[in-house]
């Protein structure tokens, strides 16, 4: 792997992980139940992320940022 891709796939995880806990401080501020279905199943709450828009769209940003990365280390 080079140097940049292995760099770009270390951003990309990074920023998946930040927009995860930054999904998980919005859901557990919403609903507990969200909080915790943010935990257990991290799929659901990025399609949560969809319908509060207006509360979680900097971290669905965040990860839309993450997976282009992750796609350009590929």
């Amino acid at each position: 792997m080079e140097a940049t891709s292995a760099t770009l796939l270390t951003f990309g995880v990074i920023l998946l992980l930040a927009s995860w806990v930054q999904l998980l401080i919005v859901s557990f501020k919403e609903d507990y139940t969200w909080g915790l279905a943010t935990i257990f199943l991290p799929p659901l709450s990025y399609f949560y992320s969809l319908f509060a828009l207006n509360k979680a769209g900097s971290a669905l940003g965040l990860s839309i940022l993450g997976l282009v990365l992750i796609f350009f280390a590929l």
